[in-house]
């Protein structure tokens, strides 16, 4: 199992190296909707510091069919709107439960290339967690094929699961 995640991975790390301009030249958009969520418990802030990977493209449109405006990143003018856009989508397509407590997640803001989107969020604080549960969902509202790849990693200890929609939930023990 860990090695097939592993694989899938480095496939998802492939297809975000693919630049989106040659491949909308060649005429197709890449064939796998995917993206990734690392969920890093930090015992320094004793928060979970959450990343979010997802291709360009997919987020503006999984954003634009939620909010029904267009959404479009590398646009400085549209920064607001993005920053609102993501802070309300993180919040309803990600939930985060540690030691049966539901935890506050912030949006800390996101970062772009030509390619991918990092969406940064950080959670309220809490000891060290001993089970984490999550409900991650991102862009099931655009695709029916969406792969979300979740690592949670607890004191080094990293554990990894794909969830293909419409399975949205997994649990962890530590």
């Amino acid at each position: 199992m860990f090695l097939k995640l592993n694989f899938l991975f480095v496939a998802l790390s492939l297809l975000f190296s693919v630049k989106s301009h040659d491949l909308k030249a060649a005429g197709e958009f890449h064939p796998y909707h995917v993206g990734s969520v690392e969920i890093n418990y930090n015992s320094k802030s004793k928060t979970f510091e959450i990343t979010g990977r997802f291709f360009l493209d997919d987020l503006e449109n999984g954003l634009t069919k939620k909010y029904g405006r267009p959404f479009h990143f590398n646009d400085e003018k549209y920064k607001a709107q993005l920053n609102e856009a993501l802070k309300n989508y993180s919040s309803e397509y990600l939930r985060l439960k540690a030691d049966n407590k539901f935890l506050k997640v912030n949006y800390i803001g996101y970062e772009e290339d030509s390619e991918s989107v990092n969406v940064f969020l950080e959670s309220e604080t809490l000891t060290s967690p001993k089970k984490v549960e999550a409900a991650v969902s991102f862009l099931y509202n655009l695709f029916d094929d969406q792969i979300n790849i979740v690592h949670i990693i607890v004191n080094g200890n990293r554990k990894s699961e794909k969830l293909v929609y419409p399975n949205r939930y997994l649990f962890q023990q530590f």
